[in-house]
């Protein structure tokens, strides 16, 4: 944990209830002048982003709800553009609007972005914004993969206000049929070798 991520966090309501339930001094530290970092992607931040093809978005809205969608595409959609900065192209949906609407009147942001298979799980902060199709094309299609059967509206560019690597204790290991064949493999491998073994022994017998 860094600063960046404790001076966004802990509101004085959290640290309220950090001293109630006996925490606040271990995470005091992180609030001390001499605490730093978090607010800048270093390469392991970089090639964590660009390996994910999904993270979970909260907005605000005007009302004062928050809203949380997951945002999905082909592995790499989103990606680090500097250290203070990440974007993905947004590609066409139900047409609700819901979180560009939210954007447009409040640019904070809030990612979770997932590695199950290695219980892993970054958190991001950051101010959005919304840049349309039409009005910088040559972006849009720069973060948008056309192999990718989807339709991109906009880009958006996420400047990074805080980050942080989240504890895996709870984070369930999922995979994806994808991720799966890795750990498939040998067992394909065993189930044809007993399956030649178990043919040659029938014709042995026969």
């Amino acid at each position: 944990m860094a600063r960046a991520f404790a001076k966004l966090a802990f509101t004085p309501a959290v640290r309220k209830e950090q001293k109630r339930l006996g925490s606040a001094d271990g995470y005091a530290k992180f609030l001390s002048p001499e605490a730093s970092g978090g607010d800048k992607l270093s390469e392991a931040e970089s090639l964590f982003i660009a390996e994910r093809d999904g993270f979970y978005q909260a907005s605000v809205s005007e009302t004062g709800w928050p809203y949380v969608q997951f945002r999905g595409g082909p592995r790499g959609f989103v990606r680090a553009l500097d250290e203070k900065t990440i974007a993905y192209a947004d590609f066409r949906g139900n047409r609700q609007y819901i979180s560009v609407g939210n954007l447009s009147e409040d640019n904070r942001i809030s990612l979770i972005l997932m590695d199950y298979p290695n219980r892993r799980r970054l958190k991001v902060w950051g101010r959005a914004k919304l840049v349309n199709i039409e009005d910088d094309p040559e972006l849009v299609t720069q973060l948008h993969d056309e192999s990718y059967r989807a339709r991109p509206q906009r880009a958006v560019i996420i400047t990074i206000e805080a980050f942080d690597w989240n504890c895996p204790q709870h984070i369930p290991q999922r995979m994806t049929l994808e991720e799966l064949e890795d750990h498939l493999a040998p067992l394909y491998d065993e189930l044809a070798d007993l399956t030649a073994q178990n043919e040659k022994y029938k014709k042995e017998k026969s």
